[in-house]
């Protein structure tokens, strides 16, 4: 039986006590509405426009709901050079005052917040010749996914890793690192991190004290692996070494891998082009922890996926937030009927349930780099994913 409504004497009877308690400071609220979640049952709802709405009242008032959003490289990319002109010549360098040199994306429905989805943040950085950021450890997990041809360099753990365009480079929690430039060129990158979720638990640290030995008056790590250490100890698929630890650092379920080259990225999906892929994803590659076969961190999963000229994928929605950055080739991404067309370095972000496919529209391969918050959702038993036939009509569940 439904319940009965609450009458309205009864309601202003009690909304008068939470002005008296909210008078006096007490910090509480007697609830005179139910529980309004912002979603509808994504997965009853058919449709391809946007589901959910935010509720209203006290319940709702503060819930805020990422919108799907591209932020194209032609517009955004000039701030970079701006920001590399200022550290320059300014008298004190924006590292010293900021810890980096480089702009966050905002996403417009989260209200200021620097986040692109409601777990994920992205920073784009720069770094002139001779820049180091100095070393540090910190709580949430980050990636950086090199945009520019000259990559610089990320010490991790004390492995030295040399980073050219295309290179994603992982710096999970727990672990010592520091970045720098001693190339002759700007280096850019997008770095990836799960802050929001950290920052939403209360658990957000970082540490600059590092214990070992450093480098130079310039606060880096010194080097004790050169350049391609864990490549070269998991370098061979199947086979682990039997003589080293796993774990690096003081985070838990990370990879001990930090460097995945682009140039071999590429070579593997060119080796698999000529297979037929996934009809939701085009052929697409997984980056995992080695050691377990699972994501490499516990939060957040990495992907390249590859299409072909012409190539369109089937729509499909997901529990999880995905975040893209296009490596090369121009297409379009349709999200929630809404159209989103890219090309090399724009960077776009799918929030959870709505539905997207994607499109090839140049004369060659797009290339895009995708990181997902899949893992964190598989965790709570939450994840969950529908694709649509071939003709668009009929929904299927892929990850019931």
């Amino acid at each position: 039986m439904a319940a009965a409504a609450l009458n309205s004497a009864a309601r202003a009877a009690m909304e008068q006590l939470n002005g008296e308690a909210e008078a006096k400071g007490l910090h509480i609220w007697l609830r005179t509405q139910a529980n309004a979640p912002a979603q509808r049952p994504w997965f009853a709802d058919f449709g391809i426009a946007a589901g959910g709405a935010l509720a209203e009242g006290r319940v709702g008032k503060n819930q805020m709901k990422a919108a799907p959003y591209r932020w194209p490289w032609r517009d955004i990319g000039s701030y970079l050079d701006r920001i590399a002109d200022i550290a320059r010549t300014a008298d004190v360098s924006p590292i010293e005052f900021a810890d980096r040199q480089q702009f966050l994306l905002v996403n417009p429905g989260l209200g200021g917040r620097l986040q692109v989805a409601s777990t994920i943040r992205c920073a784009v950085s720069i770094y002139n010749p001779g820049d180091v950021a100095p070393v540090h450890m910190h709580a949430p997990n980050a990636s950086r996914t090199i945009l520019s041809d000259n990559g610089g360099y990320t010490t991790i753990e004390g492995e030295r890793c040399k980073a050219a365009r295309g290179d994603l480079i992982l710096t999970p929690n727990g672990t010592w690192h520091d970045h720098g430039n001693d190339g002759s060129t700007p280096v850019v990158w997008a770095d990836i991190l799960d802050f929001p979720l950290l920052e939403f638990l209360d658990c957000n640290w970082i540490d600059e004290e590092f214990p070992g030995e450093r480098e130079g008056n310039a606060r880096a790590q010194k080097p004790i692996f050169g350049n391609g250490h864990s490549a070269r100890l998991y370098g061979q698929g199947g086979i682990l070494p039997g003589f080293v630890a796993h774990q690096r650092g003081i985070g838990h379920m990370t990879s001990p891998v930090f460097h995945y080259r682009g140039a071999a990225i590429r070579a593997a999906l060119d080796a698999l082009r000529g297979e037929m892929g996934d009809p939701y994803e085009g052929v697409w590659l997984r980056f995992v922890n080695p050691a377990t076969g699972a994501a490499v961190f516990p939060t957040l999963d990495y992907a390249a996926q590859l299409l072909r000229s012409g190539e369109a994928t089937r729509w499909k929605r997901e529990t999880a937030n995905n975040f893209y950055i296009v490596l090369d080739g121009e297409g379009t991404t349709e999200i929630a009927g809404k159209r989103f067309d890219w090309a090399k370095n724009d960077l776009f972000v799918i929030p959870n349930f709505l539905w997207r496919r994607h499109k090839n529209r140049g004369p060659g391969d797009a290339v895009l780099y995708l990181c997902s918050d899949r893992p964190l959702f598989e965790k709570i038993g939450q994840y969950r994913a529908q694709g649509r036939t071939a003709d668009g009509q009929e929904v299927v569940q892929l990850v019931a």
